[in-house]
């Protein structure tokens, strides 16, 4: 007898989750998704600024430990009435390969696209800005940091072009902004003085935000208090700030002009896929567009209708629950994956229906950089600040990757850094 079949489009939290642990000795999983591998985004900034090597923070879906069928192409719609998705490859140094469509049959579909960066058709963002989507926007980070390290290090290199060079200009400030705000300032507070002691004066980090405040997400007690907190250290922090264009080496601030940088880190949060607009389902009719699903995780047919696709899941940052909507968070789509891995090992077993799925709340932590950090507040608990906050922030961290040996080559790192520095030249 045949084993059902499962497509999950996704690999990022969720659909990695979903690959990890959906029995494929009761299904036949099949992953698609553009990347071979699964980002552990709480850990770029850490991985771009050298706190330990790349390859840790993320991991690839195929394992030989893993026993799911993996497919490099990109989801570009679904049939539900035949129950196939129609796929194109995914290689971005072979554009006719794309041209080579095909079809994936399912018995359960399992929709977890993510999200790209939003630009908000801001003319030059996409060709000029760095992301920090994955492994390879950090990489980029690095690479491009220490190139304009080497060009201000010319000595024919006016102190003027200096300060231009070595501007990194950030434009979002929630949390993965900041972390990376904080993460760059340490990185040039410590090593950077020691290997580019000529220049490391020059550098300075901005952030710029279209909001009346950074980490918006926390109370005003804890926003204001990482707000005080960067200022001291004199990062620039411009709220308020509507960016107009960019080019190669500017940004242009409405009511402030043109302002040259030598980065710019763009991450000012997500749109939807391309995928989801070819959708027949129903979605969110403002803010970010997501698919609907009923507390089962099941996807709603349409806007007009109350039926839901009885084999067809939705889950990740491209979903969203009716009537109870969850952030776009990487423990929020961890929940749900282990919601679904535990609805579809126990159908294999009991045929029973599950319970409604219910989100367990974590507290909110954010790294603001010199071994400080901000937690926010559950229930009737406030939030603190401090060296306390930054632990707990870096011991989460470790508990993201999803290997025992690699959270311990990872703590390992920073004993070995703590005890005799970054050796991020040599990355």
């Amino acid at each position: 007898m045949s084993r059902p079949r499962i497509v999950v489009v996704g690999s990022g939290w969720a659909g990695f989750y979903l690959a990890e642990f959906l029995s494929t000795s009761e299904y036949e999983v099949t992953i698609v998704s553009p990347r071979r591998t699964s980002a552990y985004t709480p850990l770029l900034a850490s991985a771009a600024c050298g706190l330990f090597n790349f390859y840790l923070a993320e991991e690839p879906v195929r394992s030989k430990t893993r026993k799911c069928r993996f497919i490099k192409a990109n989801a570009l719609g679904v049939n539900f009435d035949s129950r196939s998705v129609r796929c194109a490859p995914a290689f971005e140094d072979d554009d006719t390969l794309s041209n080579d469509q095909f079809d994936l049959e399912y018995d359960y579909l399992i929709l977890a696209p993510g999200c790209i960066p939003n630009t908000f058709n801001t003319p030059g963002v996409l060709e000029h800005a760095l992301f920090m989507k994955n492994v390879s926007d950090a990489m980029a980070v690095r690479k491009l940091l220490f190139d304009l390290l080497e060009k201000a290090s010319l000595p024919n290199c006016p102190i003027e072009r200096k300060k231009e060079l070595l501007h990194v200009a950030i434009v979002g400030g929630g949390p993965t902004g900041v972390e990376i705000t904080a993460e760059l300032d340490d990185l040039a507070h410590k090593e950077l003085q020691d290997l580019y002691p000529e220049v490391a004066e020059y550098l300075r980090i901005s952030i710029y935000d279209v909001a009346p405040s950074i980490l918006g997400a926390y109370d005003q007690k804890l926003h204001e208090y990482a707000n005080d907190a960067l200022l001291r250290r004199n990062i620039g922090i411009e709220t308020n700030s509507r960016i107009e264009k960019v080019d190669k080496q500017a940004l242009y601030i409405k009511d402030k002009g043109r302002v040259p940088y030598g980065m710019l880190l763009w991450v000012t949060g997500n749109k939807a896929v391309p995928l989801l607009a070819d959708l027949n389902v129903r979605r969110t009719e403002k803010g970010l567009v997501r698919i609907m699903t009923d507390s089962h995780l099941r996807v709603f047919q349409s806007k007009d209708s109350d039926k839901v696709y009885d084999n067809v899941f939705a889950l990740g940052d491209a979903a969203d629950i009716q009537g109870h909507s969850l952030p776009t968070t990487a423990e929020v789509a961890v929940q749900k994956a282990k919601y679904l891995v535990n609805f579809f090992n126990s159908l294999s077993a009991t045929h029973s229906s599950s319970s409604p799925f219910t989100y367990r709340e974590t507290q909110l932590v954010s790294y603001i950089g010199s071994r400080d950090g901000i937690i926010a507040g559950k229930g009737d608990k406030e939030g603190w600040t401090g060296r306390s906050a930054w632990l707990a922030w870096r011991s989460g961290s470790v508990m993201w990757t999803r290997s025992w040996r690699n959270r311990v080559v990872i703590v390992l790192t920073w004993v070995v850094n703590a005890i005799f520095g970054k050796e991020i030249a040599k990355m």
